[in-house]
């Protein structure tokens, strides 16, 4: 499954209203209380050393995650510091980091954040609130626009004193406010007083994080090296975290190489996400001998959709009933079988694998809000759960490919010369792919569509050109991920908001502008409680899954991870995560070669 880089995880917000509290939590009491010395996944005693490789796939050009130019570093986030920090083993729950405290106003007009007077950032300075304040600034003026549209509703920030600042927000009734500012990456102002944010592509960044760059050459590695005066290394967030004195990221171009050179020990971990890959390659000596190790470890994470996402800005596809068809075409069980040896699940909601994901008809308090917007949804939603076609695996799918030719037959399509034609113009269209292993699985749909006279072509980029083809929305289908947490709430609006549709670098990469959907993103992100955020969840899921906007993929829920046997890992795991920065390793390789 295509993971993203980045993985949105939003908090609940805690009745901490008219008092300063360490936490942040919605009608639940957190696991971990206010003294708490560490997480339960770590080992506070772990040794620190060695130096711990891993794989970065394509290229990279940049060292600033927070604009639209260029690829940045993988492993750039080690740098930064946010205001709170997550738990791993706990559903959305913040604690304590450059934040020591959070006070929410009672009517929901304002948060302001308390400065631990402990925190610096690399070069020994002090994080101030000047600090907070500019990180959100420059990110708004200078970032990409992601960061506009997903701040939107803060109206500004307030320096209320060195260790304290304030975000007034423009509207009371969008709960998720706090909750989306505690990822704030802290950045020093000084650090960039007198450099051009925009143009600081190859500027070695300053922070506050567990690590600094150590070494670098564009597109080929990149080095970090354990700030041993890190400001927050005993804190009971960290305590037990980032043990590598070293962390290397090699780049590779072809996956199979990677995978041969991660066999052959050039680097240490591997999260393999082909399945007949998994199945069938990793095999050898060193697998026999037990000097590489090979889980499927189980996790909690909620699966959003990995799809078929059709770009809507072409007018070919704005018809629903077109994506439906074509929708026909994708045959899961073959592809599952023959390729996957039967691994995955075939997608069924935005929000699989979780309470969020909508099944059965909507329950009498969804209809309470997709009632009033029955001339805006398709008729489908209150008729019958949505259920993608089931195939006999067998790759003969005649009564499927002859369903999609009667509808794109009624919508005015018809045959000459074996190609669909309307209005003088053949049914053609290209899909976008970065991963040469993906053809695969692209190939078998392309030839079921040709079977109907669809005309449909696939071009394999480098990672560069794709990013930037994908920022300008310069395709007309790609494969899609939308990772989502337990708490969703204002990221939906850039996912699939009308005002996120033209926004370039958005991940509105379908171009989705539909009123109804937009009334019920706003009903998710006002939800007053988590019974309201599932009813206002399944009711989107559902408008969004009757739409057609893709074509839905697959889903697992476990990691495929190989790892040489070099480290301890702590006795537990965390529910949502791997936990890779709480591995340390065995005292052979504790010293830095």
């Amino acid at each position: 499954m295509i993971n993203k880089i980045l993985f949105i995880v939003l908090i609940l917000l805690a009745n901490v209203y008219a008092k300063k509290e360490s936490y942040m939590s919605l009608g639940s009491t957190p696991k971990y209380q206010k003294n708490f010395t560490h997480f339960d996944y770590v080992n506070p005693n772990a040794k620190k050393g060695g130096i711990y490789k891993q794989a970065a796939r394509g290229t990279y050009d940049s060292f600033n995650p927070f604009i639209l130019k260029g690829l940045s570093a993988s492993g750039i986030g080690l740098l930064y510091d946010t205001l709170m920090s997550p738990s791993a083993d706990e559903s959305s729950v913040y604690y304590p980091l450059i934040a020591k405290e959070v006070e929410i106003d009672e009517n929901n007009n304002w948060v302001v954040f308390y400065i631990n007077e402990n925190a610096r950032f690399s070069d020994g300075s002090k994080v101030r609130a000047q600090d907070v304040k500019f990180s959100f600034d420059i990110l708004i003026e200078k970032g990409s626009p992601q960061y506009k549209r997903y701040y939107s509703d803060i109206k500004d920030v307030e320096v209320l004193n060195d260790l304290s600042v304030r975000f007034n927000f423009k509207t009371n009734t969008n709960k998720e406010l706090p909750v989306i500012l505690v990822s704030l990456n802290i950045m020093p102002k000084k650090f960039w007083s007198d450099k051009d944010f925009i143009k600081a592509d190859d500027t070695v960044p300053m922070g506050s994080g567990p690590y600094l760059i150590d070494s670098y050459k564009f597109g080929k590695y990149i080095k970090y090296k354990r700030n041993k005066n890190y400001w927050a290394k005993d804190l009971n967030v960290n305590l037990g975290s980032y043990n590598f004195n070293k962390i290397q990221y090699d780049y590779y171009k072809d996956q199979s190489v990677t995978l041969e050179a991660f066999k052959a020990g050039e680097f240490d971990y591997r999260q393999e996400y082909t399945a007949k890959t998994w199945a069938t390659m990793y095999t050898g000596k060193n697998f026999t001998k037990g000097l590489i190790k090979t889980e499927n470890r189980q996790h909690e994470n909620p699966q959003g959709m990995q799809a078929f996402g059709f770009n809507l800005r072409n007018p070919l596809f704005k018809n629903k009933e077109i994506r439906k068809a074509l929708n026909l075409a994708f045959d899961f069980e073959w592809t599952n079988k023959q390729l996957f040896f039967s691994q995955y699940k075939r997608s069924q909601s935005f929000f699989d694998n979780s309470e969020l994901s909508s099944s059965g008809l909507p329950s009498k308090e969804e209809l309470l809000l997709l009632n009033p917007l029955k001339d805006q949804i398709p008729s489908s939603v209150f008729e019958k759960e949505f259920k993608n076609n089931t195939t006999k695996g067998s790759g003969k799918i005649r009564k499927e490919l002859r369903a999609a030719l009667k509808i794109l037959k009624k919508e005015g399509w018809s045959f000459k010369n074996k190609v669909l034609v309307k209005d003088g113009k053949e049914f053609v269209f290209e899909i976008l792919l970065y991963q040469p292993n993906f053809e695969r699985v692209v190939q078998p749909f392309i030839k079921n569509l040709k079977k109907i006279g669809i005309k449909a072509s696939l071009k394999v980029l480098d990672a560069v050109s794709y990013s930037n083809k994908v920022k300008n929305y310069d395709f007309d289908m790609m494969v899609i991920s939308y990772p989502v947490s337990l708490s969703p709430g204002n990221e939906l609006k850039y996912f699939w908001g009308t005002l996120s549709a033209d926004i370039k670098g958005s991940q509105n990469y379908m171009g989705i502008k539909n009123k109804a959907i937009d009334t019920l993103i706003d009903h998710v992100i006002i939800a007053k409680n988590r019974k309201e955020l599932l009813t206002s969840v399944k009711a989107l899921d559902r408008v969004m899954l009757n739409n057609y906007y893709v074509i839905p993929q697959w889903h697992s829920s476990t990691y495929r991870i190989a790892y040489w046997n070099k480290f301890h890992q702590p006795k537990i795991h965390p529910k949502y995560s791997i936990g890779i920065m709480t591995w340390w390793f065995k005292d052979e390789y504790l010293k830095d070669k």
